[in-house]
């Protein structure tokens, strides 16, 4: 996925995302977060920003209580 620089990405980009690791990773919403941070952070919660961060801990834990 491309990431735009500019601005903060939102919670359903999450979403969207740690679904997607989850799916083809065929793994769990814990281990999907786990890669997420890894790779699309780079193991750095500032890498894109608080915001985005926040975001991003949002789509985790609603995908974590949803089940």
């Amino acid at each position: 996925m491309v990431v735009n620089h500019g601005g903060s990405l939102n919670k359903d980009y999450f979403l969207s995302y740690i679904k997607l690791i989850k799916k083809s990773r065929h793994c769990s919403i814990n281990q999907a977060k786990d890669i997420t941070f890894s790779f699309f952070f780079q193991n750095d919660e500032d890498k894109y920003g608080q915001n985005t961060y926040s975001q991003f801990l949002i789509a985790y834990e609603e995908l974590k209580n949803s089940k």
